[in-house]
């Protein structure tokens, strides 16, 4: 047996949320080991992630407290306009910067751009561990310790292990916490496009008959081409999808169904489809062991807040930690992933629901639904707290904030 040395913390995932809870607690000088099954060479090639994150205000908070939102500013594009779409109609609902003292809404960024931001940030850190590619076997845990055993024999012991391995968690499974959830019997094919005219910073969310189409706006490519992502929400199959379409029909489709205003467009980058559905643990905590992020909760895209509220998940923790050391008190304690749980499963749930509703009222085409459902939106659009409510949401400013990301 491989005996490593012990940790404060112990994160079971190397993806974007493992990997930033690693950097926030790096920076605040707590002893961690990071764990992921995949070789950082392999994680940050283009095959291996193709979407993008919208980067809420309050996500950039956490990436700043992490160190590396400098690293990240200049292949972060502003969203300063969102406009939502319904269908054949005009712009139904628009939130503007303006109307909320000129903030941004958030800052598309690649995937693979802050995951090798991230990845820097851990490297060079005297205080963190990463083991990758690596395989979590199982976990022992006692009242002074939790214990992670890998496959090839290593034991790593810390305080606490936070399972932020993704929709399928080994954690959780160890854990024996059960999900609720489902699937949409939906996947979204996934890649970017670069357009003939400037995006001007606006985000679509175009709800309609097969599913949204969101179109966000990215930084120009080095060549000068202007760029945006797409999240194109399609029901059934895969198989049977625009993934399959040769690239002459695919950019054929693409011109049909992007606004008027981006001119010609054409697909520039590979295309992915990930499955849609939801999965919510029933408890996010056990004995000296805690779920963030996907482990924990999955939800639709069609808000584009999975990652963020993922990343509001490790801002709470960090937060708890930092109070629990300073006060001398046990970082794996039962009171304080109490007080985690508490904190975050409400906000989650909200989100969660609110996502699930919006993409069952705008994939449904009921007849007469459509009329009911404009009429909705415009409300919102003519009544101000209202649709203040909806940009903060955006913003991901909405609640009590974890100290950590909270404005000084």
């Amino acid at each position: 047996m491989k005996m490593a040395k012990s940790y404060d913390v112990t994160i079971v995932g190397g993806g974007l949320a493992g990997l930033g809870l690693t950097a926030l607690l790096s920076v605040q000088g707590f002893a961690v080991a990071c764990i992921d099954n995949t070789a950082p060479k392999q994680a940050l090639t283009e095959k291996f992630d193709g979407r993008t994150t919208a980067i809420s205000w309050a996500s950039q908070k956490v990436l700043e407290a992490a160190g590396v939102w400098d690293a990240l500013a200049p292949d972060a594009c502003p969203i300063n306009d969102i406009q939502i779409l319904d269908g054949d109609s005009p712009v139904l609902l628009e939130f503007e910067s303006q109307d909320v003292g000129g903030q941004s809404f958030g800052w598309i960024i690649e995937n693979r751009l802050i995951r090798k931001a991230l990845y820097k940030s851990v490297a060079k850190s005297k205080n963190v561990d990463f083991f990758a590619p690596a395989r979590v076997t199982d976990f022992s845990v006692d009242d002074e310790k939790a214990v992670t055993k890998l496959a090839d024999g290593s034991e790593i012991s810390s305080k606490l292990i936070v399972g932020a391995d993704g929709k399928n968690s080994f954690t959780r499974e160890w854990m024996d916490i059960p999900v609720r959830g489902w699937s949409y019997n939906q996947h979204a094919i996934v890649t970017i496009i670069k357009h003939e005219k400037l995006h001007q910073n606006i985000a679509i969310e175009h709800f309609r008959a097969e599913g949204p189409f969101a179109v966000l706006p990215m930084t120009d490519a080095p060549d000068g081409a202007h760029r945006s992502s797409l999240v194109w929400t399609q029901h059934g199959s895969k198989d049977k999808s625009a993934l399959s379409y040769d690239e002459d029909t695919f950019n054929m489709a693409l011109n049909a169904r992007f606004p008027k205003f981006y001119g010609d467009v054409k697909c520039i980058s590979q295309r992915f489809a990930y499955p849609l559905g939801l999965k919510h643990a029933y408890s996010y905590i056990g004995e000296r062991m805690c779920l963030v992020a996907e482990a924990a909760h999955a939800m639709h895209p069609i808000a584009g807040q999975g990652l963020n509220m993922g990343f509001r998940d490790i801002a709470e923790l960090a937060t708890l930690l930092i109070s629990a050391r300073e006060k001398g008190r046990d970082i794996g304690a039962s009171s304080l992933l109490k007080s985690y749980q508490q904190a975050r499963r409400a906000d989650n749930t909200l989100m969660m629901g609110a996502t699930d509703s919006l993409n069952k009222l705008f994939s449904n085409r009921m007849p007469g639904l459509g009329p009911l459902r404009k009429l909705g939106v415009r409300a919102v659009s003519h009544f101000p707290p209202a649709k203040q409510f909806f940009m903060k949401q955006a913003m991901g400013a909405t609640g009590l904030l974890p100290t950590l990301i909270q404005d000084k």
